[in-house]
């Protein structure tokens, strides 16, 4: 039987009253599928992001048939988790550049050669880091993240988890994105390759995105994610409320808007990032 079908037939047997051994080779066969980026909670296939719902059933079983465990390291090093979420097993040979000062990383997550990991920093069970990302101080990975090659997430930056509902597509950071200081990128929003995120930039799923350059308006539909287009160039905006109360007193809503697309100016101070890493 294929991982996925033992993992699909544990999540709808397996409660918190008891589980056998089994279980419990299912879930670190999925860990170590997940360590490796051989399994991701997330596959691009073809233009299209396509969430893998039985990697997310897996995480949440792990949860379920955890037990509460003394994890500490040593008596300055001390935390209690689930015994299924020990920290992610990392060597030399890793080839990941992990800054001290209090960083952490779930085991779990799949961590691309020669990523930069700023202290203090966390990365979530499930999340794939891919190669030469920058993972800047007070950033988070939530879980299930899908974080591309190249990647800079600036200091505070907070890229968040989905891991419930089940069904749900997690953040995607394509190739090449730039995401300024204390920005906030949740609810399966997807920011496409080459991407630029002003600082202190919030996209949500019920964010609409206005792109003055194209006249264009994103947002999330029934069907899709919300979606930054390629290249775009995002920072803080707000408009005016046009109607009722919020008018007469002159009040104004937060709004994303794209003001450009990457343009020579934008690639040198891009570059400078380089140096970095």
């Amino acid at each position: 039987m294929k991982l996925q079908e033992r993992i699909e037939k544990a999540f709808d047997t397996v409660d918190e009253t008891g589980y056998r051994e089994e279980i419990t080779e299912i879930f670190d066969l999925l860990k170590t599928e997940l360590n490796s980026g051989r399994v991701r909670a997330a596959e691009k296939q073809g233009d299209r992001w396509v969430v893998n719902t039985w990697v997310k059933k897996g995480i949440l079983l792990g949860f379920r048939i955890g037990i509460l465990s003394d994890m500490s390291v040593n008596d300055r090093f001390i935390f209690y988790d689930k015994n299924t979420f020990p920290l992610k097993s990392i060597s030399i040979n890793d080839g990941v550049r992990i800054v001290p000062g209090g960083s952490s990383i779930r085991d779990g997550c799949y961590i691309g050669k020669s990523v930069t990991c700023m202290p203090p920093m966390y990365i979530n069970v499930g999340a794939y880091v891919d190669d030469g990302t920058m993972i800047d101080s007070h950033a988070l990975v939530g879980s299930c993240a899908q974080i591309g090659k190249r990647v800079h997430l600036s200091a505070g930056t907070q890229i968040g988890g989905v891991l419930e509902p089940i069904g749900s597509l997690p953040v995607i950071i394509e190739d090449d994105v730039l995401i300024g200081g204390n920005c906030g990128i949740y609810e399966g929003t997807i920011v496409r390759e080459g991407a630029v995120i002003g600082a202190g930039t919030i996209l949500t799923g019920s964010t609409p995105v206005y792109d003055i350059v194209r006249d264009k308006i994103y947002r999330r539909t029934s069907e899709s994610p919300l979606e930054i287009p390629p290249g775009a160039v995002v920072i803080p905006g707000t408009r005016p409320i046009t109607k009722g109360r919020g008018e007469e007193l002159g009040l104004s809503v937060y709004t994303p808007i794209i003001i450009k697309y990457r343009d020579e100016k934008t690639e040198n101070a891009v570059r400078l990032e380089d140096a970095l890493r």
